[in-house]
């Protein structure tokens, strides 16, 4: 249960704790009058007039009732009780529970004179029955009142720290909302740039060997053997697309392992006219399916940037297995750049290429090396790490 709520329970029950004490003082009181014989009947009868108007302010409270017609029940509830002390002085204690009513119903500034005026009445109602004023009859009226005061003033800090709980917890709750809303709007930001890098590392290579292909045919003697592989890599593209579509589940991957699937890669670069070659190190073992794709996607865009922008003659794949990580080195001889020089990167028109391999890797919590210079070639290194076997039992 939560403070606000603790603080309301709190009002609660002080609230039908008044209703109680009202109730107990009116029995009380009424016994009193009736073993005393006295005015029997009149007690009786304003007694339950009493009674019945203290539930009838009862019902207007759940309603709401403004301060006016507020004023009007305890008007009318402090006469009955008015009759009831001149009656019997058994009511006169009565009196405290009609401070608590004014207290609470009243203004500060109206409710003090009010209860000064019961304090004044009560005193009054003794000294009448009792032929005279003592100190029980002045002190005892008083210091119900204060009492009542103390009360009120808890009551209310009560009520207003109650409050204050409510809308702290109000003001919560809307901050989580606000917080949920913006922790989608970045899940929907993050998966944007997801698709953008599969976008760019499977259909956008493919669609710009097709168009290499092209224009190699286009000038060749028998553009036959460019074609055929400018559909085949055409083909690719709109396998990629579909798969995008489906569940965006690694079609290179799909039946075969990776390292399969990195020599099919260097494969097709060798229909360019690059002489590339694939080497496995260490013992190939099973590779999860994130990190598979993240280390196949860096090496198709390095091989991609060797393809198009490197100019190499030489390019060597390197896939190599240790105990807790995987590595796959894209290592070729082309022109190379300064990666000091963001703008003199191979990728730097597509603006996603390094970037977009960086990102990936570091999904699975793998990292991404370049080594190039200006006319010595360009190294890239992918590292991915490898979740640890488990635990023979003892």
């Amino acid at each position: 249960m939560s403070r606000a709520e603790r603080g309301s329970d709190a009002l609660t029950l002080l609230r039908r704790a008044e209703h109680v004490l009202f109730a107990a003082l009116l029995a009380l009181g009424a016994v009193e009058a009736w073993v005393d014989g006295r005015h029997r009947p009149a007690v009786v009868a304003t007694g339950v007039a009493v009674a019945g108007w203290y539930a009838v302010g009862m019902a207007l409270s759940r309603r709401a009732a403004g301060p006016r017609l507020a004023m009007l029940w305890l008007a009318v509830l402090t006469a009955g009780w008015a009759v009831l002390t001149a009656l019997s002085l058994t009511f006169v204690w009565l009196a405290f529970a009609l401070y608590l009513l004014t207290m609470q119903l009243l203004p500060t500034r109206q409710a003090l004179p009010w209860v000064a005026a019961l304090t004044a009445g009560a005193v009054a109602a003794g000294g009448l029955h009792r032929d005279g004023l003592d100190s029980g009859t002045v002190l005892g009226p008083v210091f119900g009142a204060a009492v009542a005061i103390v009360i009120t003033a808890v009551y209310r800090r009560l009520r207003r720290e109650s409050e204050a709980r409510a809308e702290l917890v109000r003001e919560l709750t809307a901050a989580q909302e606000r917080l949920a809303a913006t922790e989608r709007r970045e899940g929907i930001l993050a998966e944007r740039e997801r698709l953008a890098r599969e976008i760019h590392d499977t259909v956008a290579q493919n669609l710009s060997s097709v168009i290499l292909l092209l224009r190699a045919a286009r000038d060749a003697a028998d553009p036959g053997p460019r074609l055929e592989v400018a559909e085949q890599a055409a083909r690719g593209a709109l396998e990629d697309t579909r798969r995008l579509v489906r569940a965006l589940a690694p079609a290179e991957l799909t039946g075969r392992s990776l390292p399969e699937a990195l020599e099919r890669a260097v494969g097709d670069v060798r229909h360019f006219g690059v002489d590339a070659r694939f080497v496995v190190d260490g013992e190939a073992g099973a590779v999860p399916t994130p990190v598979a794709v993240a280390l196949l996607r860096a090496a198709q865009g390095a091989l991609a940037n060797v393809r198009t922008h490197a100019q190499a003659g030489t390019v060597v794949v390197t896939l190599a297995f240790q105990p807790d990580a995987v590595r796959v080195d894209v290592v070729d001889d082309g022109v190379g750049f300064d990666p000091l020089r963001p703008a003199a990167a191979p990728s730097a028109g597509t603006g996603l290429g390094l970037s977009a391999m960086s990102g990936r890797l570091a999904e699975v919590g793998g990292a991404l090396v370049v080594e190039s210079a200006p006319g010595r070639g360009t190294a890239v290194s992918a590292t991915a790490p490898l979740p640890a076997p488990p635990a023979e039992p003892s």
